[in-house]
């Protein structure tokens, strides 16, 4: 068992002492719980680059196969919905191995499957397993931690949902030339079972150790709490809209960069690239100051940084057209760099406001993020389809960031 998880089965602390911050990062932990964290979005996107493959192995047309993409990632929501409050009820060692090994199971009934459709359940019954990797960490994370010290070690996680999808495209282009596309899901069952192999000997039970002692708990009891709550629903508010930003960016930036300034799609994939690294530093630096100057004002920072990242890219836009990509990418680095400082932060708010259901506010918070995200992709992609410059984008953008700004003043206030 992990040497942190140990340490809180066996003298179990009281809730004032569970509060203290440590300056120890339980490294061994960090790393499973990233591992478990990654299984969803490296199995979201590895399959990518074999549609066209499957399509043709399975008589289907690649609009049908691209379903194993588009269901995948709305089961992945929707997974969360789910595994958060079982995690609340029957612990979170168990929903999480239960979890991952369905993801296991699944990637390997993915390779008997026949036709598309049936292919389609396979990969839903995959992302439901592996949604359990997303939520239960974060509700591990504050069971150990009080919320400034849970930001730090979520923003360390959370960078990993930015590595990954990077990598998963190429390991699974790698696999397809290579093998097949059948060999794709025999790494992902492979790779998910390893997880789960290790997660069986070092993850701890750690449901209610950072709880009120003798806290009335239930699903319907937690979710009246939790949905009564102005600063819940803040701090839901400011992680969907500040990551809202980078899908709006996701769904209107291929149209502006490949379409309207006719680069290749490989040039994006750079700027793409570098411009992810503004997350990873505000992930980071969320990391080293969260327990210094506290989550609320983390998150006004980051919503700073967005602001002035929205405002930059609207003067570009309608000024600048003819830089290049950097009017679209130079603003995105610094909107990026602001969501990862105020992500964490909102993440550790949310799963705070009543400790003993870290995991049903996590679960909800996931679903959120992922169904906002989801929408203003599709959004994004329609409102710049037939504009000929990127001003529509920074006008989203900049929608986007006064929504989080002002649902996060209103509804989080100093008690």
């Amino acid at each position: 068992m992990n040497d942190i998880g140990a340490k809180r089965l066996h003298d179990q602390p009281r809730a004032a002492d569970a509060a203290k911050p440590s300056d120890t990062k339980p490294w061994g932990l960090l790393l499973l719980l990233m591992a478990m964290t990654a299984i969803g979005p490296t199995t979201l996107n590895i399959v990518v680059p074999a549609l066209p493959e499957m399509a043709n192995r399975l008589a289907s047309d690649v609009a049908t196969i691209q379903l194993t993409v588009s269901v995948y990632l709305l089961a992945l929501a929707a997974g969360q919905l789910v595994m958060g409050p079982l995690s609340d009820r029957f612990g979170r060692r168990p929903v999480m191995l239960a979890g991952l090994a369905l993801t296991a199971a699944a990637s390997v009934l993915a390779i008997a499957m026949a036709t598309a459709g049936s292919l389609i359940l396979a990969r839903v019954l995959q992302a439901f397993g592996a949604s359990a990797g997303i939520v239960v960490s974060r509700a591990i994370i504050r069971d150990l931690f009080d919320r400034n010290r849970a930001a730090a070690m979520i923003g360390l996680v959370a960078t990993v949902m930015v590595v990954v999808p990077t990598l998963g495209p190429l390991i699974g282009g790698l696999l397809d030339t290579a093998f097949g596309w059948e060999s794709i899901f025999l790494f992902t069952a492979i790779t998910s079972a390893m997880v789960v192999t290790w997660a069986a000997f070092a993850l701890p039970e750690t449901r209610g150790l950072n709880a009120p002692p003798g806290a009335p708990q239930g699903f319907f009891r937690d979710l009246a709490a939790l949905t009564k709550s102005a600063r819940f629903a803040g701090y839901v508010c400011a992680g969907s809209f500040g990551s809202a930003t980078f899908f709006a960016f996701l769904g209107g930036g291929p149209h502006v960069i490949i379409t309207l300034m006719e680069r290749s799609s490989a040039e994006y994939g750079v700027w793409f690239a570098i411009s992810s690294v503004g997350y990873m530093a505000g992930n980071f630096g969320a990391s080293r100051l969260s327990t210094r100057v506290g989550i609320d004002r983390l998150i006004w920072w980051g919503i700073g940084m967005e602001m002035a990242g929205a405002a930059l890219a609207l003067a570009l836009a309608a000024y600048a057209m003819a830089w290049g990509p950097i009017i679209v990418f130079g603003p995105q680095l610094i909107i990026s760099f602001g969501n990862g400082l105020l992500l964490p932060g909102a993440i550790a708010g949310a799963v705070s406001i009543r400790p003993q259901a870290a995991g049903t506010a996590a679960g909800i918070t996931g679903f959120t993020q992922m169904a906002l995200g989801a929408a203003v992709t599709q959004y994004a992609g329609t409102l710049l389809a037939e504009s000929a410059t990127a001003v529509p984008m920074a006008l989203l953008l900049a929608a986007l960031v006064a929504a989080l700004a002002a649902g996060f003043a209103l509804l989080v206030r100093r008690p």
